[in-house]
């Protein structure tokens, strides 16, 4: 007889995990199936996904080491510090970052058995519809579910004449398991991975080369912040180039040979040791038997939803990487949540508009709204208020004055819009710019909150100000 659960999410990432924990604890008889192991020593499946396997997690573990082994070598003699010449141990640097890995993921287990999801393992594949709900086959056994939620995630895009090994040639995963410094360090795409993990490598001793396809950088964020980012990390010595065309692609026996062309037209040669290919993610929609069954998808492979993640056939849903919108776990624990609610009878929310995006570079970037560009081009009247963070007291502190915070807002109602930030600890003080615009709050709102002084958050506060043309310290 086959097992029979309110609800079956196909995934343990963090659409998948989140959105099982939340089911369950509403009362639903919940289940949650993952397949892929993840490098686990002992080949069981691992939960955390993407996010927290190969992505996310461990790449931030490792832009925290990297980062103390550059603030040891170059910022500490300016503080009165002399630690000698630092060295770094890969091996052991892995290692933690492993341990983390371990653990976190260990950690979902243990959510699992705390709000009683019944874990199972194999990958969900449909079946058919059942009288009451799907058949979905999990591993050799199948089970029925009178509701699904597909939270298959995505997987790296690959360039077809660039084949991936994740030892020369890496993708997010092998880049993250790079074993020694490399002499220099190739990376095809100046997104979010390819400027993290090169930022890892060059603090730790590589020459970085970035080859971008797009003729602009950073195009997704708003202009002075692309326009600044750029500016620090040439200074820092990521050595970025714009609108490249990749041509031949060869493995040699000292590492890579990579052939393109630049902006200018002109054919150049660049060798590399190791070469990191982070050009975007697809969908992963493998195996689900999606055609069997009618599931739609659009042309870009994503599964169609609507507004509240259901799909076009009844009971089924789908939330993340597998849907629209963007690629981030914080959004598809958003949706997660959102559609357990919804099945539950409650009002699940989810705004796209006020979903945060960091990248963990130094300084860090986040941004949250509309950029200037897109307001212009939406024919918004607003207004704009910047204002660094050089004038910044705990900044300085920090020897971290790069960067700035700025804040679009309402011309008419003031009404927040977006706020876009460049410096340290702007993943985290992107959650007060979060918590306004959700709330429909404005930058008088923000103006006249208290913040805490000296803090970098007061950099918010006076961009509040700036947007009322009023700032008290700039």
């Amino acid at each position: 007889m086959s097992k029979e659960f309110d609800v079956l999410v196909i995934g343990g990432g963090p659409g998948g995990y989140v959105a099982a924990i939340r089911a369950a604890q509403l009362g639903f008889k919940t289940a949650c199936c993952e397949s892929n192991p993840y490098a686990d020593p002992k080949g069981e499946p691992r939960l955390g996904g993407t996010c927290l396997n190969v992505g996310c997690i461990p790449s931030k573990a490792l832009l925290h080491t990297s980062h103390m082994f550059e603030e040891a070598g170059h910022a500490f003699p300016d503080q009165g510090i002399t630690v000698g010449t630092p060295k770094i141990d890969v091996a052991k640097m892995l290692a933690r970052k492993n341990g983390i890995v371990d653990q976190l993921t260990g950690g979902i287990k243990g959510l699992f058995k705390k709000n009683k999801v019944t874990l199972l393992n194999g990958h969900g594949s449909f079946v058919a519809q059942a009288a009451n709900g799907w058949e979905v086959k999990v591993g050799d056994e199948t089970v029925v579910a009178k509701q699904v939620i597909i939270a298959t995630g995505s997987k790296a895009r690959h360039l077809p004449n660039i084949p991936v090994d994740n030892k020369i040639v890496c993708d997010n995963i092998g880049a993250l398991d790079i074993n020694a410094v490399p002499k220099k360090l190739a990376v095809i795409g100046a997104g979010v991975i390819g400027l993290e993990m090169g930022s890892v490598w060059r603090r730790l001793g590589a020459e970085v080369t970035v080859l971008e396809a797009m003729p602009e950088f950073l195009a997704l964020a708003d202009k002075d912040v692309a326009k600044e980012t750029l500016k620090i990390f040439t200074k820092q010595g990521l050595n970025i180039n714009l609108g490249v065309s990749i041509g031949d692609v060869k493995v040699t026996k000292k590492g890579v040979s990579i052939v393109y062309t630049d902006k200018s037209g002109a054919e150049q040669k660049l060798d590399a040791d190791r070469l990191i290919v982070s050009v975007g993610r697809v969908p992963n929609t493998d195996g689900l038997n999606a055609e069997a069954v009618g599931l739609k998808l659009n042309e870009r492979g994503m599964i169609d939803v609507d507004g509240h993640c259901r799909t076009n056939l009844p009971g089924v849903w789908a939330v993340g990487d597998v849907v629209r919108g963007p690629m981030l776990a914080h959004k598809a624990m958003e949706e997660g949540v959102m559609v357990a609610e919804v099945m539950a009878g409650q009002a699940g929310h989810c705004d796209f508009n006020t979903v945060p995006w960091v990248i963990y570079t130094s300084p860090e970037i986040a941004w949250v709204g509309k950029t200037e560009q897109q307001l212009k081009d939406e024919g918004v009247d607003y207004r704009a208020g910047k204002i660094p963070f050089a004038f910044n007291g705990r900044a300085m502190g920090m020897a971290a004055p790069e960067g700035f915070v700025k804040m679009l807002a309402d011309a008419k109602t003031d009404r927040i819009l977006g706020v876009h930030i460049v410096g340290a600890n702007a993943s985290e003080m992107i959650a007060e710019a979060v918590v306004a615009m959700e709330f429909a709050g404005s930058s008088e709102d923000l103006a006249r909150i208290c913040h805490a002084h000296p803090t970098m958050s007061e950099v918010v506060h006076e961009a509040g100000l700036a947007v009322l043309k009023r700032p008290l310290h700039a």
